[in-house]
């Protein structure tokens, strides 16, 4: 067996392979035996059929195609492993040539990519500064004081965006009623954008007993593909409004809230500052990651294959179904409520599911670069923490994760990284912008 191997783009490896012709005609007398003890023709015992027989039955092309899975098998390992190829995806084989006497085939890998690290170290990016503003502390207190509004009946007058409409529906296309388009005394928030683009605005200005027919269009990304796109009719009818009463923005108010230490406005004032400053920081520190990241990827140009994204997108796949499982959703619902397909949602991921695998890649070159080294203490640190979060025993916890000590390690190892990049930024612009603690909002 003689093999060729070159190197093509996106970290794909191919092996040209020929047999010699000793080797090939040995697979396919072995390939004879096997089949031929599966033939079965009159007059003879299984097994017992004369070759020429087989041959003759079964026809060159069954004979040459059990020979080329035979000796694939017995050559597969090793025409990796000679040419040093770690697939990180499923290998092809592709035939060029076959006949009695000649077997030529390719076989095409993917593997990791050779990763030439460029600048990790000072890196410059800048920090969004982070600022609270009066309106956004405002903007707080009004989703509270919306929290804690009365609905009161409105026994004269007609619905009016921000009142609740009690009604009867039924929807209809073409005439006929569809399923899931009807309701009765389903309580409707005017200007919520619960119900279809169109419904709720021309509810506006009907009174109590009142009915009504309503057009709409149903969105192109509806979940009912029948209905999608498709105009239909409502049979509407009010049979009660109810407006909402705010309360005032007070010290009452602040203490409806109820969140402990929370007695006045100015209590209140104080926590939703602080909460919006939390919130601002922890999505700075996001983009800030965000774009350290990103600057390391672009200094140091990676092609890695498709086989490796696919790998993450499924990754990824599974964690946003573990999300919704936490949720009380399915995927499958899911993609009925967005309308979208597997598809639809690797092709959106994509460009993050191959930052990621570029990224991890310059990580684990930079451990190598850096020697970074995990000790047998952090690895119980990190075994305790998982533990203590879970409630359970050391012992049990580390016997439990027996087999996956080295992945910890690396991991571990991974986030030694990733401290090592941030700490060495440089040229960061970082401010905290608080009120006086004394000022009112």
């Amino acid at each position: 067996m003689e093999t060729v191997c070159n190197k093509l783009e996106k970290s794909m490896m191919e092996v040209k392979v020929t047999f010699t012709t000793e080797e090939w005609k040995k697979a396919q007398e072995k390939a004879l035996d096997k089949l031929a003890k599966q033939v079965k023709i009159d007059g003879f015992r299984k097994g017992h059929v004369p070759k020429q027989m087989v041959k003759a039955r079964l026809g060159k092309g069954t004979i040459l195609e059990e020979a080329t899975d035979m000796i694939l098998q017995q050559n597969y390992s090793g025409i990796l492993l000679d040419n040093d190829i770690r697939p990180v995806g499923q290998p092809e084989v592709k035939i060029d040539e076959i006949s009695e006497d000649v077997l030529k085939l390719t076989v095409t890998a993917p593997v990791a990519p050779e990763v030439q690290l460029g600048q990790y170290k000072g890196l410059e990016v800048k920090k969004t500064q982070v600022k609270v503003t009066k309106k956004e502390i405002e903007a707080e207190l009004k989703n509270y004081q919306n929290q804690f509004a009365e609905l009161v009946i409105k026994e004269d007058g007609q619905v009016e965006n921000g009142d609740t409409a009690v009604i009867d529906f039924e929807g209809f296309k073409d005439g006929v009623a569809f399923e899931g388009g009807k309701g009765e005394n389903h309580p409707l928030e005017i200007g919520s954008g619960s119900f279809i683009p169109g419904f709720e605005e021309q509810l506006i200005g009907m009174g109590v007993g009142e009915e009504k027919e309503i057009e709409v269009t149903f969105p192109e990304n509806y979940q009912a593909a029948d209905l999608a796109g498709q105009k239909a009719t409502f049979k509407v009818k009010v049979h009660e409004i109810k407006s909402k009463v705010l309360p005032e923005i007070d010290d009452e108010l602040a203490k409806d809230v109820n969140v402990d230490g929370i007695e006045t406005l100015a209590d209140l004032e104080t926590y939703t500052k602080e909460q919006i400053k939390n919130r601002k920081q922890n999505e700075a520190e996001a983009k800030f990651s965000d774009d350290i990241f990103n600057a390391v990827i672009e200094n140091t140009p990676l092609e890695v294959p498709d086989a490796m994204i696919e790998t993450e997108l499924q990754q990824m796949l599974r964690e946003v179904e573990q999300n919704l499982s936490q949720q009380g959703l399915t995927m499958d619902l899911f993609q009925q409520l967005t309308g979208k397909t597997l598809d639809d949602m690797k092709a959106e991921m994509r460009e993050q599911a191959e930052k990621r695998v570029k990224f991890n890649l310059i990580l684990s070159e930079i451990v190598k670069a850096e020697n970074i080294e995990v000790s047998d203490d952090e690895v119980d640190d990190e075994i305790k923490e998982i533990a203590t979060y879970y409630g359970r025993e050391f012992d049990e916890v580390k016997k439990l994760f027996e087999g996956q000590l080295g992945q910890i390690r690396n991991d571990l190892a991974t986030r030694k990284a990733v401290q090592l990049i941030k700490d060495n930024v440089k040229s960061v612009s970082y401010t905290h912008l608080t009120l006086p603690t004394n000022s009112r909002v």
